[in-house]
Parts: C-alpha cells; sequence; structure tokens
C-alpha cells in the first residue's frame, strides 16, 4: 500500500515541471520514494530556481559541458533521476528544517544547509556532502560519482531508525554507516562518517534524555564506536591511545567483546602480531572479518 501510495504522489502533484523535466516538490515523498530506491535524495532550495543554474557535465569523450540551466535541460533530469530522487524544496520549509539542525550541526554543515547548492541527503534529511565548498559551477558528472550511493546497505537500519527512533535504532545506524564508508570511495568516505557521526551524537543525546540502569553501557558503546572510526581513517595508535586511558575494570561485560576487537584491529594494523594474539579469543567471526576488512584499508 505504502509503494502505491508513493506512486499517486509522484503522478499527482509532488513533482514540479519544467520543460518537461519533472522534480519533486515534497520533502516527505521525495525521501519515502528514496527509501524505496535505495536512493539518496538531491536537493535545492526553490529560491535557486528563480534564475539559470548552470553547471557542468563530462561527456563520454572526456570532454567538459557546460549546462546553462540545470532545471531546463532535457538530458540533465534523467540522469540525475537514475542516480537520486530529487527535489526542490520550498523556502516555507526552513525554519522548520533549521529547527532540527540548530546547535547540533558544525558551522560548515550549517553554511551547507543554508546556501544555494546542491545538496545529497540520506532519506532522514541529513546532509552528505556537507563538507563540500559551494562553486559557481558543480559537476553533476562528479556528484554522481561521488554521491550516487546504492543505500540498500543500510536500508534495514534506516528503516528501523524510521519506525522507532531510540538509542538502538539510532546507534545501529551509526554503526552500519560507518561500516558503509569502508566500501565507498576514498574521496567520499569521511563524509559518510560525518554521517555516522551525526547519528551517533543523537544516539548520545536520547541516552540522556532517557536514563536508565544500562546508561553506563550504552555510553561506553557509544564511545568506542567513536573510537572505531580512527580505524578506518588510519590512525591505529591512536586508538590504542584511546583504549588504554579507558578504565579496563569498568567497562562493561556487555562491551569487553567490543573492546577486544579495538584492540586486535589497531595491533594488526600495526603489524604487532604478538598483542593481536592475545585479544583474536575473545572475538566473534563476524568481528574477525570486518577487522580483516578495517586492516586490508589501512594496508
Amino acid at each position: 500500500m505504502k509503494n502505491i501510495i508513493i506512486i499517486i504522489l509522484f503522478v499527482f502533484g509532488s513533482i514540479t515541471v519544467s520543460n518537461a523535466q519533472a522534480w519533486m516538490t515534497s520533502l516527505d515523498v521525495a525521501q519515502d520514494l528514496a527509501a524505496v530506491q535505495n536512493k539518496m535524495v538531491l536537493m535545492v532550495w526553490e529560491d535557486t530556481t528563480n534564475y539559470e543554474y548552470p553547471v557542468l557535465v563530462n561527456d563520454t569523450n572526456g570532454r567538459t559541458l557546460l549546462i546553462e540551466n540545470l532545471f531546463e535541460d532535457e538530458a540533465i533530469s534523467p540522469l540525475i533521476w537514475k542516480h537520486f530522487v530529487p527535489v526542490i524544496v520550498n523556502e516555507d520549509q526552513y525554519a522548520d528544517l533549521f529547527l532540527k539542525i540548530k546547535g547540533k550541526r558544525k558551522q560548515s554543515y550549517i553554511d551547507k544547509f543554508n546556501d544555494d547548492s546542491i545538496k545529497i541527503m540520506d532519506i532522514n534529511g541529513n546532509i552528505l556532502n556537507s563538507s563540500t565548498h559551494f562553486v559557481n559551477y558543480q559537476n553533476i558528472t562528479t556528484i554522481i560519482q561521488n554521491y550516487g550511493l546504492t543505500t540498500e546497505f543500510v536500508s534495514n537500519e534506516l528503516q528501523g531508525y524510521k519506525i522507532n527512533k531510540d538509542f538502538y535504532s539510532t546507534y545501529f545506524l551509526a554503526s552500519k554507516y560507518l561500516d558503509f564508508s569502508m566500501y565507498v570511495k576514498k574521496d567520499v568516505r569521511a563524509e559518510v562518517i560525518n554521517l555516522s557521526q551525526i547519528y551517533l551524537e543523537e544516539a548520545e543525546e536520547l541516552i540522556s534524555l532517557n536514563p536508565s540502569e544500562d546508561q553506563l553501557k550504552l555510553s561506553q558503546r557509544a564511545v568506542l564506536l567513536k573510537i572505531q572510526a580512527n580505524l578506518i581513517t588510519s590512525s591505529a595508535r591512536k586508538v590504542l591511545r584511546q583504549l588504554n586511558r579507558m578504565d579496563a575494570e569498568n567497562v562493561e561485560e556487555n562491551n569487553l567483546s567490543f573492546v577486544a576487537f579495538l584492540y586486535y584491529t589497531a595491533y594488526s594494523i600495526l603489524g604487532d602480531d604478538t598483542n593481536a594474539e592475545q585479544w583474536k579469543s575473545q572475538i566473534s567471526s563476524v568481528n574477525l572479518k570486518k577487522a580483516q576488512l578495517l586492516i586490508n584499508l589501512n594496508s
């Protein structure tokens, strides 16, 4: 039924037409469609459509072509739809959308949110390309190559978060995005990690808003996931320093295997097989495979 509703909305009134090229105008519907299609959302503010919006595109011969107007070129729109769900968002929604991120994001993220450039978002409205600075001529081919991601890898966690936003669903989504970063292009890896950190910070906030007897365990788990990110960015020595600063006697029992995984992986990356072997027996077969991926990533 949900798919049928999305299709009906798509056909009858959730799109805007410009020279036979259709862009959606409902962010909510665009996000729902992106969830079904396992795509990211490509978003621009409506004010940018009031004037020519020139972009660049690379052709099959390696030439870079100037397209006079992103919103009117008949060749560009199908190309964008193939990789994203494009949406034009009315400025009337600005206040509500800004309220969700006010005081929770870095200034570079806020600047990206505010400017006229193309924003690549996940289905929850979090910007992926927040570190990409605004330029006069954005290259659509480069945007597709970098951000035209298939989100099937994180689809279950995205759905779980959408259904029930609690610590666990938010944490699992942060963790899955962190795993996802290992499979994307190196050029965008840091941005996927940043997206993961957005959800991890939200998970930590949910701990403080809903204190429980598991608070220490959950807080430690969030800290350990932050440490794991350093294994992806080739900072194994930093991981060991952070782990050594933790009080091993106070690590919750449920988190001991996570600590073992981090120690084993960090030592293995550094080629310290003697210390790595001491932790190996405490790691599950699933995490041994993940450790090997991280080791390969750092080789």
